[in-house]
């Protein structure tokens, strides 16, 4: 194994086909722009930077050199995920009209001390730590979100950072939808506890997203379909449950990401994308702050 002083001797010196960049947020962009120069195609870990102004400062110049980012958002390789968007696209549900999505979860006391302790601080709160999670699914499976209202709540421990949030989010297709997020709420509905994919959490039966429609609706990650046999709700109502296997979402990102670099596949979700996922959730904390309607540009 080598070791390199930074980022732009080692891609000096290995000249690999690719690059991992999984360090702190802020050092996204400036060793993204590294990667950039030396013409190495990158798996950006989200978020792409803190702020948009930066994350399109590397989305262009990436652009203009033709170098791939990848960004490492690896739900977006969940089966779970992907057969939920396939459902949406096949028009299965008819015209989208409301989406709910819930990530309520309880961190440990413990994750707030020690090291920790700057998850207590503005940019520690569960909005820019776990959010944009549940953001980027739900632009994935749902189509792109246009503007957001928002407000926050740090009454359960009493940080100055916020433990909790409620969106309505304004999809481009028209749809409405409803966000709730806490991480001091003693609760089985995330992603985490629901979909099994990570085996560090305990695995409930319970959804987190509900996507309805004219057609049908739609839970994930349970993938139920639920529909009237007739017109309304007089008419009877019943599932079909969807099954696919079960595979890695990082593993699956990393097949990926090879791909990417052999020129065999476009990135899943690009600089661009991504840093559309990042701009959704600054709104959060934007529309909270000023208590009004935020517009995505």
């Amino acid at each position: 194994m080598s070791y390199y002083a930074d980022l732009e001797e080692g891609l000096q010196a290995a000249k690999p086909d690719g690059v991992v960049i999984a360090t702190p947020n802020q050092l996204h962009v400036p060793n993204g722009l590294t990667a950039v120069k030396a013409g190495v195609p990158m798996l950006l870990e989200k978020p792409v930077s803190d702020d948009v102004e930066s994350a399109l400062q590397l989305v262009e110049a990436a652009e203009k050199a033709e170098v791939a980012i990848l960004v490492g958002h690896h739900r977006r390789h969940s089966p779970l995920i992907q057969r939920a968007r396939e459902i949406v696209e096949s028009g299965r549900l008819g015209k989208l009209t409301a989406v709910t999505g819930l990530c309520l979860f309880l961190k440990p006391g413990g994750y707030f001390d020690g090291p920790g302790s700057w998850r207590r601080e503005p940019g520690g709160g569960v909005v820019l730590i776990n959010l944009i999670h549940v953001i980027d699914d739900l632009r994935n499976i749902c189509g792109d979100i246009v503007a957001i209202q928002a407000a926050e709540s740090s009454v359960a421990r009493g940080f100055p950072v916020e433990d909790t949030a409620a969106m309505i989010l304004h999809f481009a297709n028209g749809a409405l939808g409803t966000l709730n997020i806490s991480d001091a709420a003693n609760a089985p509905w995330s992603w985490e506890l629901t979909a099994g994919e990570n085996k560090a959490y305990p695995q409930t039966d319970q959804f987190c997203y509900l996507v309805a429609g004219t057609g049908g609706s739609l839970t994930v990650p349970r993938l139920d379909v639920w529909s009237h046999s007739g017109d309304g709700w007089w008419t009877p109502i019943e599932a079909e449950r969807r099954i696919v296997p079960e595979q890695d979402p990082l593993t699956r990102q990393m097949n990926h990401f090879c791909a990417v670099i052999r020129g065999e596949a476009k990135p899943v979700l690009d600089g661009r994308g991504g840093t559309r996922t990042l701009e959704a959730t600054l709104a959060v904390k934007k529309a909270a702050e000023t208590g009004e309607l935020v517009r995505l540009s």
